[in-house]
């Protein structure tokens, strides 16, 4: 029964699980002022093994990693950030964090889904085989998802810094991390997602330079734009000069420059995409 389910229908039923989880953690937080912790946890881990299932499924069908056209990167995107909540997660304080994971998430995957303008062309074999060209952008990929976390993170911070200036520490605001321990999640993710998209970056450089005609320019230019628009922030970080609230609101606002970034990107690589297959389901 189950192998006749096309991907779409196990990334629906993720996406249901993602948005049981924030409509779980909105009920706990309005009826007891406290996250629902597990039970999120749970529902979050259902709907990333039912997403890791279809984008599976999508993978075998497109003969490669499912980053063909803007509904498979935003999928991706979801499935990385996800990837990392359950990582860090159960150290992290994981109620809250939960709970915002679980909201970015089913934005990302119900978006997507709901837009059939941005999966109406299945493109088989979009990296031509190239396994160097296909680990460029599934790590470029999970590096936005990366800093999706850290757009959370952010989050976190701007509430935790309201709720002390305004001297609100009791209700769910007292399971927010600290301040601190918030700052440094936000440097130490701001860095892993530098470094992997400097990564793919130079994966991508090990084939370009034997194949210079090869490279979109458009695409190429956006990329290392997005990299050193966070890597100037990075810097800036760790020389002391984007500290607090203002360090969380540029996170945030290159994370909104990433994901519009992601609209010409996509398009700018469609002229060199092999011919694309009928999207029938």
């Amino acid at each position: 029964m189950f192998a006749d389910l096309t991907d779409r229908t196990w990334l629906w039923a993720a996406a249901g699980f993602y948005l049981a989880g924030f409509a779980q953690g909105t009920y706990s937080l309005l009826r007891s002022g406290r996250p629902a912790g597990v039970a999120t946890y749970v529902l979050i881990a259902a709907g990333y093994a039912l997403q890791l299932v279809g984008l599976g499924i999508r993978g075998r069908l497109v003969g490669g990693c499912p980053l063909g056209n803007t509904f498979e990167i935003f999928q991706f995107t979801a499935w990385s950030s996800i990837s990392l909540y359950l990582l860090i997660g159960v150290k992290f304080r994981a109620s809250l964090l939960g709970y915002f994971s679980s909201s970015l998430a089913a934005v990302l995957t119900l978006l997507s889904l709901a837009i059939p303008a941005w999966d109406a062309t299945l493109r088989t074999h979009v990296f031509g085989d190239n396994p160097w060209i296909e680990m460029h952008a599934a790590l470029a990929v999970f590096s936005y998802g990366v800093f999706a976390l850290l757009s959370l993170t952010s989050i976190m911070f701007l509430l935790r810094n309201y709720s002390l200036q305004h001297k609100h520490v009791g209700g769910w605001f007292s399971f927010l991390p600290s301040i601190l321990d918030l700052d440094h999640i936000g440097v130490r993710l701001l860095g892993a997602g530098v470094a992997i998209l400097a990564a793919s970056l130079a994966v991508g450089s090990i084939y370009w330079l034997r194949d210079v005609s090869s490279v979109n320019l458009t695409k190429l230019l956006v990329t290392i734009a997005v990299w050193a628009a966070y890597t100037g922030a990075l810097t800036l970080r760790l020389r002391g000069r984007l500290l607090a609230k203002r360090f969380a609101w540029a996170c945030l606002g290159l994370f909104l420059v990433a994901l519009l970034s992601l609209g010409p990107v996509d398009q700018s690589r469609h002229g060199n995409l092999p011919p694309a297959a009928d999207a029938a389901r």
